[in-house]
């Protein structure tokens, strides 16, 4: 009876796991979001794990935003206010210890890792190469889905540039990156069953797209040069 039930245990397992396999996931996850993220500071933060620092960081960068593109504040002007203000605190407090009774400010010295930035350096490096060689694999005209997707991509993204500037741009998709995740992480099964249904679609269009119009474009002269 006991090895009976541990078999019968074993297939129920087993059948969990595959449905479990079956399941469709957006974009093809097999991770938690909070993995996907990296499950690290970053994670916590964007998935709203502390609400506290959450807010603070959103109500940073939207302070930020609001005293650039609001207001009309300039990045060059800002930097310089700040340093006046924080060299004249610094001096007026270094020179004035002396008289009030109070020790001088302990101020760090700052310097710049070597290590840093060229790890840094090499990391950009290694992501700009890495877009250059998909671009290249793009024009090479070897996967056309891929080659739509981008251009539809890059169609989107220029009427985004042309209807709102690059800091306004960066604001929206900031704050899409503090709400979106948290929201799909939220209703995760829902969104990807919208998601399985949206994509078989897309996918039967696309077949009758192709047999209409892209099956029906010139492959070139290759391959009458090889008949002839």
């Amino acid at each position: 009876l006991h090895a009976h039930d541990s078999s019968s245990d074993s297939d129920h397992d087993d059948k969990d796991s595959s449905v479990k396999a079956k399941i469709f996931r957006l974009f093809g996850r097999e991770k938690p979001v909070h993995k996907v993220f990296g499950g690290g500071k970053p994670a916590d933060i964007f998935l709203w794990r502390n609400k506290k620092e959450s807010g603070q960081v959103l109500g940073s960068v939207t302070a930020i935003y609001v005293l650039f593109e609001l207001i009309g504040y300039h990045v060059l002007t800002l930097i310089c206010h700040s340093l006046i203000l924080v060299l004249a605190v610094l001096f007026l407090w270094s020179n004035a210890s002396s008289f009030i009774n109070k020790s001088p400010p302990n101020i760090p010295k700052v310097h710049i890792p070597e290590d840093t930035v060229k790890n840094i350096a090499s990391a950009i490096r290694s992501e700009i190469n890495h877009g250059l060689a998909i671009l290249r694999d793009i024009a090479s005209g070897r996967d056309l889905k891929k080659f739509l997707v981008v251009i539809a991509g890059l169609w989107i993204l220029s009427i985004l540039g042309s209807s709102c500037n690059f800091l306004t741009l960066f604001y929206i998709l900031f704050v899409l990156l503090f709400t979106v995740p948290v929201l799909y992480e939220k209703y995760d099964d829902k969104v990807d069953a919208y998601a399985e249904k949206a994509l078989h679609e897309i996918k039967k269009q696309y077949a009758v797209f192709d047999a209409k119009v892209l099956s029906k474009i010139p492959k070139g002269l290759t391959k009458d040069k090889k008949k002839a």
